[in-house]
């Protein structure tokens, strides 16, 4: 069931009401129905996997339980491994062992040895990786003595598999998600309202914005030789709108989709593509995930603690393990490198922290200065998604080689007039909207009412004009 989907908006209002009629009964009542409703929104994919889900949810429920119930330190560290290894165990067999077998097999022809080592024809569960981070924060979080248990069962498998956020984030933590499931929840009219135009926003980054940008970067990565350099930098520059527009997208969605719940879900994205430098970006972009590496990962390891060399190995560690998360292919782990690489010098310099606060806080216009860092820093991003989307390293490499030609200066080919007006439009909305929540949550408040119901109408009416080109969303495979 895909959020951009009459599907989702058949749904999604059905559990509203049948959740809210519930609100009045009981709490456990309500829990139980979001959980029904959840495992049928995950079933939609493919009902089999589902079991899976249910099986990864009971392990590191019952494990949590006999680490805070055991005895002694050993018998705390198997229940806890038992947990990590089956949940990592279950990742690898599905997601990684026909990489690893590929590569392995590669590897010895390089020596002469022709090996035929046998893949799996499997499916990826849908949302395997962000389900499997839910239980894993968990467990870690019982392990190092931050949280204890949770013991109702429906409370807990509701963490794990709450609807707007299972199939790709944001990753929450029981210490944020759980103690809204606990407590009774009241019908906010503004938040209701507000997540419906958090809603509208997103629908219009991942159907407007992304789904429009992916029929120019498809056509261009799908046949990099054939174009022009200034083409290919159309076409990645028209990917990076694509992949923004597709993950933020989907992310506002969720949040709107909880807030109509009365849940707060974790702010996925904070507009990345303002930022002044790379470790600015990585603060705001996929802000969940990076969070999480940076506190069951890069503090564990030793963080900045241990001096120059203890902080560089430590970056590269977490940037590397974010590449290969995203995917079972060299070019994520080459796009977690270059992004590595790229912060290197603010890790060294200690200006990792330098920009804090949004870009031009409480003005209309960057300074000079502020302008080039994010156009230098926006350039260094789509060089890197380049490795993201190719289908292979080399093939990305062709496509840099392909930018770097003579051809650079002509006009693009079939120049997309209509995705160039749609994403400059989307530049100044989120422009004008950068220090909110998202960027329309106060746009037209001070306007009458017909001018706002207006803008809001367009909104929709663009919604059906371009939603023919229904696409999935990115961070699905994933």
């Amino acid at each position: 069931m895909l959020f951009n989907t009459l599907q989702y908006f058949i749904f999604l209002p059905i559990v509203f009401i049948i959740y809210w009629w519930a609100n009045n009964k009981s709490l456990k009542l309500q829990n139980i129905l979001l959980l029904i409703a959840s495992y049928y929104f995950y079933a939609c994919w493919d009902w089999r996997f589902l079991f899976l889900l249910i099986f990864s949810t009971g392990l590191d429920y019952y494990t949590g339980l006999k680490m805070y119930d055991a005895s002694t330190i050993k018998s705390k560290k198997f229940w806890f491994w038992l947990s990590v290894v089956v949940n990592l165990g279950f990742l690898g067999v599905f997601k990684y062992y026909n990489f690893f077998a590929a590569s392995f097999a590669d590897f010895l022809s390089h020596f002469g040895f022709q090996v035929n080592i046998g893949t799996l024809e499997i499916i990826l569960p849908v949302g395997i990786s962000f389900y499997t981070f839910h239980g894993l924060s968990y467990v870690i979080d019982i392990y190092k003595n931050r949280i204890e248990p949770e013991r109702n069962i429906v409370d807990y498998s509701l963490f794990v598999s709450y609807f707007p956020l299972l199939v790709a984030g944001p990753i929450e933590r029981a210490t944020h998600l759980l103690p809204q499931l606990k407590k009774k929840r009241d019908f906010s009219y503004y938040n209701a309202v507000d997540g419906l135009r958090q809603i509208l926003w997103g629908l219009i980054k991942k159907v407007v914005i992304a789904d429009n940008c992916a029929l120019y970067a498809n056509a261009i990565f799908d046949n990099p030789e054939s174009h022009s350099g200034s083409s290919l930098v159309l076409g990645a520059v028209f990917f990076a709108f694509q992949i923004y527009g597709d993950f933020s997208g989907y992310s506002d969605i969720a949040l709107g989709s909880s807030r109509l719940l009365g849940i707060e879900l974790l702010k996925n994205f904070n507009y990345p593509y303002f930022s002044r430098d790379i470790a600015e970006f990585w603060r705001r972009w996929h802000i969940s995930l990076s969070t999480w590496f940076r506190d069951y990962l890069y503090i564990p390891l030793g963080g900045s603690q241990g001096g120059m060399w203890m902080k560089v190995r430590n970056t590269f560690i977490i940037f590397l393990v974010s590449g290969f998360w995203h995917g079972a292919n060299w070019t994520f782990i080459v796009w977690g490198a270059l992004n590595a690489l790229y912060i290197m010098p603010s890790i060294i310099l200690n200006t990792n922290r330098n920009n804090l606060e949004i870009v031009a806080k409480g003005k209309f216009l960057p300074s000079v200065k502020d302008f080039c860092h994010i156009l230098l820093t926006f350039g260094l991003t789509v060089i890197a998604w380049i490795f993201f989307r190719a289908a292979s390293v080399s093939q990305a490499f062709l496509y840099l080689k392909g930018i770097f030609s003579n051809s650079i200066l002509s006009i693009p080919e079939n120049l997309p007039k209509m995705e160039l007006l749609l994403c400059g439009c989307f530049l100044l909305m989120e422009w004008l909207g950068r220090e909110n929540n998202y960027a329309i949550a106060n746009f037209g408040k001070s306007w009458y009412v017909i001018f706002r119901w207006s803008f809001y109408l367009f909104l929709i009416l663009m919604l059906i004009y371009f939603g023919a080109k229904e696409q999935n969303f990115i961070y699905f495979q994933f």
